[in-house]
């Protein structure tokens, strides 16, 4: 009964369409005042396609009229009165309903049950969430299933006129045997005594007349039958259509983009069983209508009747066919893509589904889907049927699987698990085109029957766009060339046609759905930052957002062009500070420790109106994937205050020394911007004390050092123990008073330009040998 309770508080739209769903098939009044035992009794446990069931539903159509019956008997006084006599008519109405088709009332209570409980979940959805996705989906998803309903009445009474024909078609070759009876009894008269011969002739020339008039009417009849049942199956295939177009083209297209978004770090594209029970709810019905169609043209070579039904069904047969080819042409799709970004020699995954191959028995001899990388011209004469067969522009291992089926669920599938690209075969590039820009996609393909053997698929569907790459160093900017490719593709496209340029607000959503996915944070780019990337990308000074709403930026602005000064691009920075972020500083950005997106001049201006020791963390303009900390203090060598910054760490600085601990290193750091004392926000991610000496070794220990003094109130260290910080100074700052990040030495863990190479060293022996070096000696414990 509680979801009786929950319907009755739905409201507007939806309250609308849960009254729809009650009429004289099934009053309102019975469902409310046999609320309790109508969500009780085992529905759900009926299988409607199985005859031998119907004694259930007809159990359950027993169990209801009794309990109508006992209601209209209990009620009492004046208003009982009416009640009782309402309740005892819905209990004889119902009865002769549904007494010839028991099992037609458990597929209208099931219905009704299942809308209830999904207009309930929707309306809690919207409220909890406060609109949002889920608005226009109650109203989509009723839709759709409003038109199930209409098409199975259509199936039903379309099955009902074809059995009435049948019989009458029968009964008419019954009536046309007795005519050729008669016809041979009046030859045979010439035998006869001409008195008898007389007398019966005079008695089968009546009865002959009589029955070819009437075989004349049941001949027009029959006629008209079929020439209704085809205009009938007209309307039923235009709807079939229409409905599969909103599924197809629409439910499942949308499908495959929030999919594809999900490549560049959108929410997940969900689940498809909902897709995979309307895929399979067309098809069953596209079938059943197939059959019908297939059984009257049995029936009008069995008795051909001069007229245009045939030329008609001609045309049914070859719509249903197209209608159902297309429906499983379109649900060939792949589930789980293969990697976007795709390195030789590098295993991968892929999973292709047949939505409708459980309904269709396609398992009962599963079929073979291979893979094939092809290239994007191979891909654009795909789609326009040129031949294109064996051509490939690779070759991948394990490219064969067979297609399983899933008792459970339902789903026939194929796993790809462990292919491998081998080789690729490039084509020639297009002007400034680089080789992470060249777009590849893999082909899958099938071929099966349905029917036994009466309709053959040969299926094929195209991967997203994959980028092909032999080396790590290439894979920021194939990155770049799959986001742009996800984020701005148009669905029904030529492979793989992207614009040129997208307005700056396109972009911004891109980058900043790539942000928080890979950072993984709810906090993503705020419309600060965003006007800093676009002062950034644009070399503009404005900080008013509306001057970038108009403005757009080409892909050779976006991953071409090197920033001025530079020698990198626009995304080679953003995708170095995503590196740094997700691999280092994923929880500061999302303790709100980090503002990032500030540069030099931004920042100096902020930290001068605080108190010395107040500090910021800002990303590097000057190199990819590199942070700062900016601070205020006091110029040891004038009496003025200053901001200073430190030469940027990077992953490789962090791999040797968290910047929660580098933070704790710097005594003069006292709170981080605003007013935010340090320890409070960082002490949680600092590394634990060293243990003691242990068997008389003690473990050297790296720290953070500047080599200039600075003086600043309240300062932590000790007297006598000045804190130095290693690091140079601000270029605002007079360059003789900076000091260089390392000192100038010999050293074979630092390579030509002072960065460590952690690649090619024993870590543990060269950081003892560096600690053993002399300015090293007091820092030790």
């Amino acid at each position: 009964m509680a979801l009786w309770i929950q319907a009755q508080q739905l409201q507007g739209d939806a309250l609308h369409q849960m009254q729809a769903l009650y009429g004289q098939h099934f009053p309102i009044e019975v469902r409310h005042y046999l609320a309790q035992w109508v969500e009780a009794q085992p529905w759900d446990a009926i299988d409607l396609e199985n005859p031998q069931e119907e004694f259930k539903a007809k159990r359950l159509l027993d169990s209801l009229i009794q309990e109508l019956q006992r209601k209209a008997e209990h009620q009492m006084g004046e208003d009982g009165f009416l009640l009782k006599i309402k309740l005892g008519h819905y209990a004889t109405q119902l009865k002769s309903t549904y007494d010839p088709c028991p099992q037609e009332l458990v597929r209208c209570i099931k219905h009704i049950l299942y809308t209830e409980q999904r207009l309930v979940q929707e309306a809690t959805n919207v409220n909890s969430s406060g609109g949002g996705p889920m608005e226009g989906t109650p109203q989509r998803y009723q839709q759709i299933n409003q038109t199930f309903e209409e098409l199975r009445v259509m199936t039903q009474d379309t099955e009902n006129d074809l059995r009435k024909l049948q019989h009458s078609q029968e009964y008419f070759i019954i009536q046309y045997q007795e005519s050729l009876r008669i016809q041979a009894q009046l030859s045979s008269l010439a035998s006869l005594p001409p008195a008898e011969r007389v007398q019966r002739e005079t008695s089968l020339q009546s009865r002959k007349a009589t029955l070819e008039a009437w075989l004349t009417r049941e001949a027009n009849t029959l006629q008209k039958y079929r020439q209704d049942l085809a205009e009938k199956h007209q309307k039923t295939l235009a709807l079939l259509r229409k409905q599969q177009a909103v599924i197809v083209d629409d439910e499942l297209i949308q499908w495959k983009r929030r999919q594809q978004l999900a490549g560049n770090g959108g929410p997940p594209e969900g689940g498809l069983d909902i897709l995979q029970s309307w895929c399979e709810k067309l098809a069953d019905m596209i079938w059943q209508n197939r059959q019908q169609i297939r059984r009257v043209e049995h029936l009008t070579q069995q008795l051909p009747i001069p007229g245009p039904t045939e030329e008609l069904l001609s045309e049914l047969n070859a719509t249903v066919t197209d209608i159902i080819s297309a429906l499983v042409t379109s649900t060939f799709i792949i589930e789980k893509q293969p990697p976007q970004v795709l390195k030789t020699q590098t295993k991968f995954a892929a999973t292709v589904r047949l939505l409708v191959g459980g309904k269709l028995n396609v398992h009962m001899n599963p079929p073979q889907v291979k893979a094939t990388i092809i290239s994007e011209q191979q891909a654009k004469a795909l789609l326009k049927n040129e031949n294109t067969r064996n051509d490939s522009s690779g070759e991948i291992l394990n490219n064969n699987c067979v297609m399983e089926y899933h008792q459970t669920t339902g789903t026939l599938s194929a796993h790809f698990r462990n292919m491998s690209l081998k080789r690729i075969k490039r084509s020639d590039r297009r002007g400034a085109e680089s080789v992470t820009e060249e777009k590849f996609t893999v082909l899958f393909e099938s071929q099966f029957s349905v029917g036994g053997n009466e309709l053959v698929f040969h299926v094929k569907t195209l991967s997203l766009p994959v980028v092909v790459i032999v080396h790590g160093s290439q894979d920021n900017n194939a990155t770049a060339t799959v986001l742009w490719d996800n984020a701005f593709s148009e669905p029904g496209r030529v492979p793989f046609v992207v614009p040129d340029k997208v307005t700056w607000p396109q972009l911004c959503e891109a980058l900043n759905m790539k942000y928080k996915a890979e950072v993984q944070s709810e906090r993503g780019l705020s419309e600060e930052n965003l006007v800093f990337l676009a002062q950034k990308a644009f070399s503009s000074s404005s900080s008013n957002p509306e001057d970038y709403r108009n403005m757009t930026m080409t892909w050779s602005q976006f991953n071409r062009e090197s920033l001025p000064g530079r020698n990198f691009t626009f995304w080679q920075w953003f995708d170095g500070v995503i590196e740094l972020m997700k691999k280092h500083l994923k929880a500061h950005w999302n303790d709100g420790a980090i503002l990032g997106f500030l540069n030099k001049q931004q920042a100096q201006d902020m930290l001068m109106s605080k108190p010395n020791g107040t500090f910021l963390l800002r990303f590097s303009d000057s190199e990819i994937g590199g942070i700062t900390i900016a601070w205020v203090a006091e110029n040891p060598n004038k009496a003025e205050r200053m901001v200073w910054n430190l030469m940027p760490f990077t992953t490789k600085d962090f791999s040797i020394r968290s910047l929660a601990d580098r933070i704790s290193d710097l005594n003069h750091l006292l709170f981080l911007y605003p007013n935010q004392p340090k320890d409070e926000v960082f002490s949680k991610y600092c590394s634990p004390t060293q243990p003691k000496a242990v068997d008389g070794y003690v473990k050297p220990e790296i720290k953070q050092v500047v080599k200039v003094e600075f003086s600043s109130p309240n300062p932590e260290p000790s007297p006598g123990n000045p804190t130095f910080m290693d690091t140079t100074a601000s270029p605002t700052v007079n360059q003789q008073h900076g000091f260089p990040m390392y000192p100038s030495m010999n050293d074979p863990m630092l390579d030509a330009e002072g960065e460590f190479e952690l690649d090619d060293v024993d870590m543990a022996r060269q950081v003892e040998e560096f600690l053993r070096q002399p300015q090293w000696s007091g820092q030790q414990s």
